[in-house]
C-alpha cells in the first residue's frame, strides 16, 4: 500500500520517452510499451522530479485546477498502475 510518504522511482529496466507531451514507457524485461496521455505524462515528470508522493501531489495542485483529494486519487490510482506493470519501484519512508 502506498502513502503521501511513499517515494517513487523509475525501474531500472524502464525507458521514458517523451513524443511532444505524450510519452511512451518501454518495460526493457518483457519487451511490453506503454503510452500516457498528456496528464500521464505530466505525472510522471512531476513523480520523478519529486520522488515522494506528497512532493508531487503539492506541485501538482499548484498546476492544475482540480481539488486536492480528486488530485490525491488519481495520483496514488496512478502509481498503483505504474507499479502493477513494474514500471516504477517504491520505498516507504
Amino acid at each position: 500500500m502506498i502513502s503521501m510518504q511513499t517515494r517513487v522511482a523509475p525501474a531500472k529496466s524502464v525507458l521514458f520517452r517523451d513524443l511532444d507531451g505524450e510519452a511512451v514507457i518501454l518495460e526493457l524485461e518483457s519487451g511490453t510499451y506503454f503510452g500516457l496521455d498528456e496528464v500521464g505524462t505530466r505525472f510522471w515528470h512531476v513523480l520523478t522530479a519529486h520522488g515522494q508522493l506528497e512532493e508531487a501531489l503539492s506541485a501538482l495542485h499548484e498546476e492544475f485546477d482540480v481539488g486536492l483529494e480528486p488530485l490525491r486519487r488519481d495520483l496514488c490510482e496512478f502509481v498503483e498502475s505504474l507499479l502493477a506493470c513494474r514500471l516504477v519501484r517504491v520505498d516507504a519512508a
